[in-house]
């Protein structure tokens, strides 16, 4: 009898689909549609009231978020690799530690919204739009590239996102020139990432003041904390209503950090200790602080979040591949792009018998 009741037993289990043991786990959490949290108060600057010191985060935007961040910092560590390996060449700053400030900038604006920056913005280029593999590939100077592999670490374009500029400063007369362009209808919020450090001078030793938010003096600002994606979100939603009600320009700025060097040629630990760099991840990691929080309130488990972090590995590494082995731009292209609607013109090379046709 109990060897036909352990066959009938068997016969029905192996006819179901047996699942992955994380899905089934997943499948069987109660989650929260959303939850409540505090964000640190923003110091303000000529202004009566700043953003709120509480958010709701629901758990598919608490996903989004996680997933961009994620992928932000992979990218970021892909490309020191790439660049040790030499497939990387020239200027590279990495944003890496910086990545609340991207992903909830992009948060707290509309797509139509214009962006323009200046260096380490790999990050700002994923979340306005640019897919891991057109960046890597441009890094690498590939033809599939967002610049078609012409522009690199510092000049990479997508719709509504006028760059990366190598040249500190550049992108302020670039926004203001756009912004006459469109006759001053755009609001104007002017953002410093403020990550404690002038390549390797710390901000104490730099300036007599280092509250950057006043710095537009007759301009109201205000000191955001830089690492937490929230808060983040909810100032750029204040500073972005604050501009189309009217009130005219305002400075934000985030208070961030990045964990790499200036630039890959800056090993990052001459002018700050090594403890100091794991005291911040310890304490004040971003993509830490959204995992706690997420977990803690029910919005996903560690599981889920794992199976995101092994699928954004992937994605990194395929990118990676095809960053390594999509073919550079042919020479005879070299001088290409150089203006967007202008008749063919001579470019001359480093070598002034040699000459390339510029083409729109």
């Amino acid at each position: 009898m109990r060897k036909m009741l352990a066959a009938a037993v068997f016969r029905v289990l192996s006819g179901v689909t047996q699942k992955p043991a994380s899905r089934v786990l997943v499948a069987s959490c109660n989650y929260s549609n959303d939850a409540m949290f505090a964000i640190k108060k923003c110091d303000l600057y000529r202004l009566e009231e700043g953003p709120p010191v509480t958010t709701v985060l629901t758990r598919e935007d608490g996903l989004r978020y996680y997933r961009m961040m994620q992928t932000v910092r992979r990218m970021e560590l892909k490309a020191d690799q790439l660049y040790k390996q030499k497939f990387i060449r020239g200027f590279c700053h990495l944003c890496d530690g910086q990545e609340a400030c991207s992903v909830g900038l992009e948060a707290g604006i509309n797509p139509t919204d214009h962006v323009i920056t200046s260096y380490r913005a790999h990050g700002l280029c994923y979340t306005r739009g640019l897919s891991v593999r057109s960046i890597l590939a441009e890094l690498t100077g590939r033809r599939g590239g967002c610049a078609k592999g012409k522009g690199g670490s510092m000049h990479m374009y997508v719709k509504n996102f006028y760059g990366g500029n190598g040249i500190v400063g550049a992108q302020g007369p670039l926004g203001a020139a756009h912004n006459m362009a469109a006759l001053w209808k755009l609001p104007c919020v002017f953002i410093c990432e403020n990550n404690l450090y002038g390549m390797g001078t710390p901000v104490e030793r730099a300036s007599a003041s280092t509250d950057y938010y006043k710095r537009g003096n007759f301009i109201p600002g205000l000191r955001v904390d830089g690492m937490d994606v929230l808060g983040v979100r909810e100032a750029t939603k204040f500073v972005a209503d604050y501009c189309r009600s009217g009130k005219g320009p305002i400075v934000m700025e985030l208070q961030t950090y990045r964990y790499h060097g200036h630039s890959m040629s800056d090993p990052g630990i001459s002018y700050r200790t090594r403890e100091e760099v794991q005291n911040v991840r310890r304490e004040s990691d971003p993509i830490m602080l959204l995992k706690d929080r997420m977990v803690n309130s029910k919005l996903a488990t560690v599981e889920e979040l794992k199976d995101i972090d092994v699928e954004v590995r992937k994605e990194v590494e395929d990118a990676a591949q095809f960053a390594m082995t999509d073919p550079e731009p042919p020479l005879e292209e070299l001088a290409h792009h150089i203006y967007c609607n202008t008749p063919a013109f001579e470019v001359r090379g480093a070598n002034q018998w040699i000459k390339f046709k510029s083409l729109s």
